[in-house]
This record gives structure tokens, C-alpha cells and sequence, in this order.
């Protein structure tokens, strides 16, 4: 992690958890690590905004957790991320988060729906959320229940 982690450091989910997905959007930005944004809870909206069902956000919700994978984000990939989030556009709104790590809390930033909570996400999207909670080592029982979630 760079000397400057606090602002460079980004909380993916969903569909971002997919490293290949990752390497994609950010390829100059490494992996640091794994958490979970506790206190919060994985959930879609914005049915009207995706072209193929609702999209992925989190929300607050006491006692719910959600597992991310860490990154350590230049500049370049940061902008890179806003664009392909639609930050750029007010479809997802960058926040800061506070990540449980092993290595105990940090500060990271990440993105929420701009958009009210409700709606199913596709069977396609909701696969591919899972497949990459799965190749980025999230626990079985979370993969199970990203898999076992009602879709559109």
C-alpha cells in the first residue's frame, strides 16, 4: 500500500470483485487485501437506470456485512473507475467506508447507487457478482447467498 492509502484506497463488491473484471478497469491498481464493510448490506436498485434489471449497491443496515476486496488505486485508474461507475454522471456517488481488515480497520472509498433501493437484478449480473465474490475468495456461505438471491 502507498504512503498515502487513505485516499487511494477502494472498497470493491459486486461485480467489481471479479479480479480479471478489475484488471480491466484498473490496471495499474494492485490488490492490497480483503474486509468487509460491516454495517452495511448488499442490495439493488435503480431498476429503471440498468439495461438489464436493477444494479448493485450497498445501504446501511445494522448487523449486515458485505465483503470487499481492496485496492490501491493511481490516479489514472481512479478516473478511469469514476467513468466507468458513472461518477462522472451521478448514476453512483463515491463515499467513504470504513473496511474490518485483519489487519484492523482502514479508510477506503467506494460507490453507491444514486438511485432508490428496490428491483431485481438480471440472472446474468447476479451470476457474475457471485463468480467474482467466488474468484475473490469470499467465504462459501456469502457466495451461497449471493447464488440463492431472487432475480428478474
Amino acid at each position: 500500500m502507498n504512503q498515502n492509502a487513505e485516499t487511494s484506497l477502494y472498497a470493491a463488491y459486486a461485480n467489481n470483485l471479479d479480479p480479471t473484471t478489475m484488471k480491466e478497469r484498473a490496471p495499474h491498481s494492485p490488490v492490497t487485501g480483503t474486509g468487509w464493510l460491516t454495517g452495511w448490506r448488499l442490495t439493488f436498485g435503480g431498476e429503471n437506470l440498468g439495461w438489464d434489471g436493477a444494479l448493485a449497491t450497498i445501504v446501511p443496515h445494522p448487523g449486515g456485512r458485505v465483503y470487499v476486496l481492496l485496492y490501491d488505486l493511481d490516479r489514472y485508474d481512479l478516473e478511469r473507475l469514476d467513468i466507468w461507475e458513472g461518477a462522472d454522471t451521478g448514476l453512483y456517488t463515491r463515499i467513504r467506508v470504513r473496511v474490518s481488515t485483519l489487519d484492523g480497520d482502514v479508510l477506503a472509498w467506494t460507490y453507491v447507487l444514486d438511485a432508490y433501493e428496490g428491483g431485481l437484478p438480471s440472472a446474468r449480473y447476479l451470476q457474475q457478482i457471485a463468480d467474482g465474490a467466488e474468484k475473490a475468495g469470499a467465504p462459501a456461505d456469502y457466495v451461497a447467498e449471493l447464488r440463492a438471491r431472487p432475480t428478474a
